[in-house]
């Protein structure tokens, strides 16, 4: 009797092909935060750099050494059709001309926060990612900040109660404005610590406590020869009743607390920032163990006066941005079902805030 040999195997389905990827602008985003995140996850290949700076050319070509490094994004669009992905790092009032060149020249985009100057800007670029069936979003990491994930995560628990105030602060010490771009910005070029850092904390309160109307709104600038605002307090009522009071600042001192939520069954107060950012700069890789992970000194206290324990910051996650970056893009892109890392309709209501905030200062 002949015997009949098992089928085989079903063989494994192929690996995707990397994501081929380009990045323009190689300052604090670009060599900071894109390029260790894009080189950390393998579903990306980080192709091409543009940065018409020399010293930048050369710590690109260091960081980087499969890239291919040019002057100029017009540098990057030229090689669009070896591409899949662009990442824009460069100054704010580029990202709208350069996002909607990227997206007719069939490239997926990936833009740093503020998403545009203006928010009908931002709309039109959803609108027009939408009609090309191109992926479009907007790189607000710091939604997975260790301290905001903690508390998201608190807020979600209810051990709190009833929020009624929410406090967040983004408060630093740098009396000289030190990059060329941001010391000769004005609002009009999405120049100011509104568009920058205030961009963050709007979205972030949005984020926990819904859609909101700015109420009040203080904006000056203190640093000698700042033509923006260095110096803004944002007051934001919710939808959903809780008060949210936004600091931001670069001439302080003397730094309060980052969070402070207060509700009707407790308080949750956190100081520090986010170890992330400084980790990457020093060289660090989001593979490390050690990675997004707080000192436990820095841990915020939750209860109230004469009754607080230590609640330990979670470990911050910015790679899940392109974790799921790159689940959508695999799964068909804006074809796809799967969630954007970041909607960018999100990007636009936090536009519409800020020029809320400034219409009332």
């Amino acid at each position: 009797m002949t015997s009949v040999p098992a089928p085989a195997a079903p063989a494994d389905p192929p690996e995707p092909a990397p994501i081929r990827t380009a990045i323009a602008g190689f300052g604090l985003s670009g060599s900071v935060f894109h390029a260790p995140l894009i080189a950390a996850n393998p579903a990306f290949s980080l192709d091409v750099v543009s940065t018409s700076d020399a010293g930048r050319k050369a710590a690109a070509a260091a960081a980087c050494p499969s890239a291919r490094i040019v002057d100029t994004p017009d540098g990057i669009l030229e090689l669009a059709g070896q591409l899949d992905l662009l990442v824009l790092g460069t100054p704010p009032a580029t990202h709208y001309p350069l996002a909607k060149a990227a997206l007719e020249a069939g490239l997926d985009v990936v833009v740093d926060k503020p998403f545009t100057v203006r928010s009908a800007e931002g709309q039109e670029l959803i609108e027009l990612a939408a009609r090309l069936g191109r992926v479009l979003t907007v790189f607000q990491n710091r939604r997975w900040d260790g301290d905001f994930l903690t508390v998201r995560a608190l807020q979600e628990s209810g051990v709190l109660g009833t929020v009624t105030r929410f406090e967040s602060r983004f408060e630093r010490w740098a009396p000289t404005v030190t990059k060329a771009w941001k010391a000769a910005a004005t609002p009009d070029d999405g120049g100011g610590v509104l568009f920058d850092l205030g961009t963050h904390l709007l979205d972030q309160a949005v984020q926990l406590f819904g859609p909101g109307t700015v109420v009040h709104a203080e904006l000056a600038g203190r640093r000698p020869g700042e033509r923006s605002d260095d110096d803004v307090f944002v007051a934001l009522r919710h939808d959903s009743g809780v008060t949210s009071h936004l600091s931001m600042n670069l001439l302080c001192a003397q730094q309060g607390p980052r969070f402070r939520l207060l509700g009707s069954e407790g308080g949750f107060t956190k100081h520090g920032v986010d170890p992330q950012e400084p980790y990457l700069a020093a060289g660090g890789s989001p593979l490390d163990a050690a990675y997004g992970v707080e000192d436990t000194g820095w841990a915020g206290q939750l209860g109230r006066d004469g009754h607080l324990d230590r609640l330990p910051t979670e470990r911050g996650a910015y790679p899940e941005f392109y974790r799921l970056l790159a689940e959508k893009i695999a799964d068909g892109g804006a074809r796809s079902h799967r969630p954007l890392p970041v909607d960018p309709a999100d990007a636009v209501e936090v536009l519409k805030l800020i020029e809320r905030s400034r219409e009332l200062a």
